[in-house]
């Protein structure tokens, strides 16, 4: 697992690659700072960034560390961007409107225009079949990619649900995992953080907060809610209480709330890693901080110079530290109007990448693996080292007396094979 992350004020490059547990430096790319929420990591192997103010986003090969010669070019200023899980779609915040391509030919599928004001954030769910966007309008808007992914320019998509129950700005926003069947988690200037069911669009959870809200995510179980917050602190809020209560205020040392204590200015990044034991926060007090879920501990601190605007815990691709290594498929050429050449009227034309070959994992599979995990990190926290030792001599014993049984089992099979070839 790695940490990549960038801030304002280096003007030498646009993003860093950490080792999550080590802290050592891997990679830098060079180049212009990096916009807040304007960092993605393409599947094919690739870095893409929008820098503050420019209407731009560049994109680096992962092994290489100068930009390539090819920009996206955008018709006004990049305020946020994505990409999907599975590398087929790039989103981007551009103004009031979302413009979402298809990566592998680099057509432009659609342009999102429902916003009202500056489109703040952008997040695909985990299978890749909704885009949630949230803006300065005060509303987060959830699209089905199958409806707004369509060939006839003239008509524009219309979201799946609106919602809209904040009164101030949206600043960030995180899918659950499940697909369609996901949750959504939703941060605002309003002091609040509300969770959504992205399926039906329905509020399940309004948390009150003494301090604007600037960053959120959860925890892979969705068994905590993490809040970053203004005023330097991270907030962690049980999910799992017996309060039936859908709006309630955030009280520490009650049904599970913890706090997290270490920065001192805005916390405007946060995620945690896929076993749920590490969580990772950047802040404008330029540093990024590595924290110990379970203790509320910071566990390593790495420096930067200036206002952390981008950190994001990921699992390294295989090609990020093979230098001969090459992108499956080329980064083709970015279209910027939308286009129908060589599709029927009412067809859509998706060409997937060399991925869609793979298998990917069922929802099933991903739950029973994140339960392992779970389950292996709730037992080396709970058993103690005397503990330990006890259960690995027990382990022990149990494995002498299988060998046992396994060699009587084979001495009698021989024995029968012998008398059966007497006879």
């Amino acid at each position: 697992m790695v940490v990549v992350s960038s801030d304002s004020g280096s003007p030498l490059w646009s993003c860093s690659v950490w080792d999550l547990h080590g802290g050592a430096s891997l990679l830098s790319y060079r180049g212009s700072p990096s916009s807040a929420r304007g960092l993605t990591v393409l599947r094919d192997g690739f870095v893409l960034s929008a820098q503050p103010g420019k209407n731009f986003i560049s994109a680096w090969e992962l092994h290489r560390k100068e930009p390539l010669q090819q920009k996206i070019m955008c018709p006004s200023v990049v305020t946020c961007l994505t990409a999907s899980h599975d590398g087929f779609f790039l989103a981007a915040g551009v103004s009031e409107s979302v413009y979402l391509w298809e990566v592998c030919s680099g057509k432009l599928l659609s342009v999102l225009s429902r916003h009202y004001q500056e489109v703040t954030c952008v997040a695909f769910t985990d299978d890749s079949s909704h885009v949630v966007t949230g803006g300065k309008d005060n509303m987060a808007l959830v699209w089905s990619l199958s409806s707004v992914v369509q060939v006839d320019a003239g008509s524009a998509p219309d979201p799946r649900h609106v919602l809209a129950r904040h009164s101030l700005p949206i600043a960030d926003l995180h899918c659950g995992m499940m697909g369609a069947q996901a949750r959504v988690a939703t941060a605002s200037l309003d002091q609040t953080v509300k969770v959504w069911e992205l399926s039906s669009g329905e509020l399940l959870l309004s948390v009150l907060f003494d301090t604007e809200i600037l960053s959120v995510t959860f925890d892979p179980c969705e068994y905590f809610l993490f809040c970053g917050g203004s005023d330097g602190n991270i907030f962690q809020v049980s999910l799992c209480t017996q309060n039936t209560s859908r709006d309630k205020s955030f009280q520490s040392d009650v049904e599970g709330n913890q706090l997290f204590r270490g920065h001192n200015d805005h916390v405007t990044c946060l995620s945690v890693s896929l076993d749920g034991t590490l969580l990772l926060s950047g802040s404008h007090d330029e540093t990024v901080r590595v924290w110990d879920v379970q203790s509320k501990q910071c566990v390593r601190c790495i420096q930067h110079k200036g206002h952390v605007t981008n950190a994001f815990i990921m699992t390294a691709p295989a090609n990020m530290f093979i230098p001969d290594s090459r992108p499956i498929t080329a980064l083709p050429r970015f279209s910027r109007q939308l286009t129908s050449e060589g599709a029927e009227p009412g067809e859509v034309c998706v060409r997937p990448t060399v991925q869609s070959q793979e298998e990917e994992e069922t929802y099933l599979e991903k739950c029973d693996r994140l339960n392992l995990l779970m389950n292996a990190v709730t037992d080396r926290l709970l058993f103690t080292d005397g503990d330990s030792k006890v259960r690995v001599t027990e382990l022990e014993e149990e494995v002498k007396t299988l060998k046992k049984v396994n060699k009587d089992l084979f001495d009698f099979s021989s024995q029968l094979l012998t008398k059966h070839s007497h006879t």
